[in-house]
């Protein structure tokens, strides 16, 4: 275990620049090590300083002048999943995602990387997620190559190897037919209205699950919700912020505030549980900016996750059953993390797939354990990435799943990739993708 003296006067911090994590919050923690069994870094290294307690240790080591930072702690803090698992769980109430967003924003204005990192992050973050237009015609070549054929060929024959990142075309989702284009429509309700939201498409989820986007509309179209797609909407900014680049992510959440307050709906609606975690933390992300922190406030408040919402409205129970020849679909959940961890929704996921017709839920062990996904972090950590992802795997295989639900599109991605991997057959479906299958099946039947 890290031993450190408290805070002292008269030592300069090593920390600087405008975004530094707040030593208030970081000396809540008094290294109890309630942490160390729910964090997922932890549990497959056992190393101290792969635990939320050793990374606040070392920023302490910062914050009092003890140490710089040096490659060997920006390398420790980049194996952070910001799962934020440990928040659940400390009894002192550290607020490690925000320690974290704050470290990691210090750590890009202070600590210098290697040139291609630099680059491709510069590439990244500031060039394509921030740009839809950009976004939607990469995505748009990247589904060329994939049903062209070229995707088979480049494997084949190994050329994928000689093209500039082709070490990580395998991580490649694939991506939709049709992406899900936010072009200011309205969905109306079937029958009378019960409410009016708007809708999130985000960024990655457009492109890779844009049939999950268009089930949401339905389902909540079904339950008596008006739907509005702002045109104007962007990337929420969360693989941004987590990433240490807040600057860009504070650009992204203004732009958003402006679509979303656009028009008076009841609440944002968002089915990625990342966006929804970064969205409703938008009042802290901008809490200095004096233009937009108390639209930023509003925002984060109306920003609903869509089981949340359903299950706070009251939900039409669906009847189509998903049974197969009279025996009940088996299926799993796991819990994303910015969704069970940092939004805190565990039940209404459960309640939604409870309530489906020939459908048999099982708990998963380790639930809510990080699928190793966590944003960009399955490409720049792949090897811890890996190691969790084929842990889940484990997991969704010991359970005879037919179907593993969850909630987040790179969880999709990564247990996806896993379960390839080990060879299993159980599927990765959104809840609200068997939600919406079982309203039309129980249409089709009447």
């Amino acid at each position: 275990m890290f031993t450190e003296p408290g805070p002292t006067t008269g030592r300069t911090s090593n920390f600087r620049g405008p975004d530094v994590p707040s030593p208030e919050d970081m000396y809540k923690c008094v290294h109890c090590g309630f942490c160390l069994q729910a964090c997922p870094t932890y549990l497959e290294t056992g190393l101290e300083a792969e635990s939320p307690r050793g990374r606040i240790a070392l920023m302490k080591a910062v914050e009092e002048g003890r140490t710089e930072i040096t490659e060997a702690i920006v390398g420790h803090w980049d194996k952070c999943l910001q799962c934020r698992a440990c928040e659940v769980v400390c009894p002192s109430g550290v607020p490690y995602g925000r320690l974290m967003e704050a470290t990691r924003a210090n750590v890009e204005s202070v600590f210098q990387r290697g040139f291609k990192q630099r680059k491709a992050r510069n590439i990244g973050f500031n060039g394509v997620l921030p740009n839809t237009k950009r976004l939607n015609r990469i995505g748009g070549v990247l589904r060329f190559y994939q049903k062209s054929g070229l995707q088979t060929i480049a494997r084949k024959t190994g050329a994928v190897r000689l093209a500039p990142g082709g070490k990580l075309e395998k991580y490649l989702p694939k991506l939709s037919d049709k992406f899900f284009i936010t072009s200011g429509q309205m969905i109306r309700a079937e029958g009378e209205a019960r409410a009016r939201v708007t809708l999130l498409g985000g960024c990655v989820m457009r492109l890779t699950h844009a049939s999950t986007l268009e089930a949401v509309t339905r389902v909540l179209a079904r339950n008596g919700v008006e739907v509005y797609v702002p045109e104007s909407q962007g990337c929420c900014g969360a693989l941004n912020a987590h990433s240490g680049e807040r600057d860009s992510a504070r650009d992204m959440a203004r732009k958003n505030i402006d679509a979303f307050l656009e028009v008076e709906t009841d609440a944002i609606i968002v089915a990625s549980a990342g966006c929804g975690s970064t969205m409703k933390e938008y009042d802290e992300l901008l809490a200095s900016d004096v233009e937009y922190a108390d639209k930023a406030a509003e925002v984060a408040e109306r920003t609903k996750d869509i089981h949340e919402f359903l299950s706070d409205l009251g939900f039409e129970v669906p009847t189509g059953s998903l049974a197969t020849k009279g025996v009940d679909l088996k299926v799993t959940y796991q819990d994303s993390c910015h969704l069970g961890h940092a939004q805190q929704i565990t039940t209404p996921p459960r309640e939604l797939l409870k309530a489906i017709p020939g459908l048999q839920f099982v708990e998963m062990e380790e639930s809510l354990v990080c699928c190793g996904s966590a944003g960009t972090y399955s490409l720049i950590e792949q090897g811890m990435s890996t190691r969790l992802g084929n842990r889940k795997a484990g997991h969704i295989a010991a359970s005879s799943a037919d179907v593993v639900a969850t909630a987040n599109p790179g969880c999709v991605i990564q247990m996806e990739q896993a379960l390839t991997r080990a060879g299993e057959r159980a599927q990765v479906r959104y809840v609200i993708d068997l939600m919406d299958e079982s309203y039309r099946l129980g249409d089709a039947a009447d």
